[in-house]
């Protein structure tokens, strides 16, 4: 029987002690350890490394998520070394946030990393920062799990201001500008709730006070002054703040917008097939905005074990529409006979810079020869050998595999032209092929470039 601690973390949120109380039932911990009111967060994770534990797991969970299902079934049989759960949030639907499953080795090698100095993104996500190094000074990755929990559904007006002027900051690539983008015309749809005004509010707030080239100083003074700034700007706009919490809303919000339909399967799902390197993350962004929550890339070593097992009713399906994994391309006639009725997206691009971009790709993440047991090196042989045969750079069977693929799918699909869509975005097309294919309206927006190689 594992031993799990529980570090629950509070800054006054309205559901926090609804939220203590699902923690502990729903995770059994050996140990509870509370941080309340610990700011700015460093501090909080400073503390939390600080704590003397005597577990196999650590799992942290955030005030601001109510855990809606039984955990105990999974946490006695994890053995990842840290895992990120991927939540149900208000303001942008299916993300991995709120709650993290930690084994204890990799707690304490956070701990003695120092404290990055100067670094934008220890200012920003402190913990996330150093649990990153110190993954990466172990040569681990992270996986990625849903599980049924609510997160900032029943928040107060000044959290909800905090945290989206804190994410305005963490948004400032032209990535993640895109993906904030696409949820505050989301918000802008939403009628009177109040709670997606305040989050817009708080956006604009933050990109107009703080500067786009701004200091991690300037941006650390910013963010521990941002409780105060939160109920200042309120008051400006005249916005009083909600009444203590009851766990009834949770419960009503299940009844009456029937929000479990979100943690369910269909029948109906959409796969994006392409070879790695041909813009399948930027596919991912834009099924996003036209309302099709898939995922890329995330989960992909338990994806692909699934998969070789012959499992292709995928555990991610409880919670998303797709996938456009690489692991999944070898796979498509499987699961076209798993989901009737599915969508697949074929995306390609210049076979010769296709070639040259996994070449790099390849380059910059090495496979060391003699197959050791270290976990990405595992995990990255697995794939490649799986897809192409071949875990070193070969151009020759990567041309043949890329040919074969292309001429596969297209055998498959020969008779069934509505299930395909072949689109090279790499090329430049986008919203224009994608939008018919659901039979949306054209999208009035940039199509979504992840990356431009």
């Amino acid at each position: 029987m594992k031993k799990i601690d529980l570090v629950f973390r509070s800054v006054g949120e309205r559901t926090a002690e609804a939220s203590l109380d699902l923690a502990i039932k729903q995770i059994q911990p050996d140990r509870v350890h509370i941080l309340n009111n610990v700011k700015p967060f460093a501090k909080a994770v400073q503390q939390m490394l600080a704590i003397d534990y005597d577990c196999d797991f650590v799992i942290a969970v955030d005030a601001d998520c109510l855990i809606m299902e039984d955990m105990i079934p999974f946490l006695e049989q994890n053995n990842f070394p840290y895992l990120d759960c991927y939540v149900l949030d208000k303001f942008r639907g299916n993300i991995h946030c709120g709650v993290h499953i930690t084994r204890i080795d990799v707690i304490r090698a956070m701990a003695e990393i120092p404290v990055p100095k100067d670094d934008a993104k220890y200012v920003l996500r402190p913990e996330s920062r150093l649990r990153a190094l110190a993954l990466r000074e172990m040569n681990l990755g992270k996986i990625f799990k849903p599980f049924k929990i609510f997160h900032d559904f029943f928040q107060y007006y000044r959290e909800i201001f905090a945290k989206y002027a804190l994410r305005e900051l963490r948004s400032r690539t032209e990535y993640h500008q895109q993906k904030l983008n696409f949820h505050q015309e989301e918000w802008q749809l939403q009628g009177d709730d109040l709670d997606f005004k305040v989050a817009n509010y708080a956006v604009e707030y933050a990109r107009k006070i703080v500067a786009s080239n701004a200091s991690p100083q300037e941006m650390a003074r910013f963010i521990e002054n941002l409780p105060e700034i939160a109920i200042r700007e309120l008051e400006k706009q005249n916005i009083s703040e909600k009444e203590p919490f009851s766990l009834q809303e949770a419960w009503d919000l299940i009844a009456n917008f029937n929000s479990q339909q979100r943690f369910s399967s269909k029948t109906m799902k959409v796969f994006g097939i392409g070879m790695a390197n041909t813009e399948n993350a930027s596919l991912t962004m834009a099924l996003n905005q036209l309302g099709i929550h898939v995922l890329h890339s995330l989960n992909e070593e338990i994806i692909l074990k699934e998969l070789m097992a012959g499992k292709y009713n995928l555990s991610i399906f409880n919670e998303f529409d797709g996938i456009t994994a690489t692991a999944v391309a070898p796979f498509f006639p499987q699961l076209d006979q798993m989901f009737p009725d599915s969508k697949f997206i074929l995306t390609v691009r210049d076979r010769e810079s296709w070639l040259k971009s996994v070449e790099e790709t390849w380059q910059i993440k090495d496979i060391r020869d003699g197959l050791d047991n270290e976990p990405k090196n595992q995990i990255r042989i697995l794939q490649r050998v799986a897809i192409f045969g071949t875990y070193k750079f070969n151009r020759e069977r990567l041309s043949y595999i890329y040919d074969l693929h292309y001429k596969t799918v297209m055998e498959y699909f020969k008779d069934r032209p509505e299930s395909l869509l072949i689109i090279d975005i790499c090329g430049g097309e986008g919203w224009e092929k994608l939008c018919p294919f659901f039979k949306s309206p054209l999208v009035d927006a940039p199509f979504p470039f992840k990356s431009k190689d």
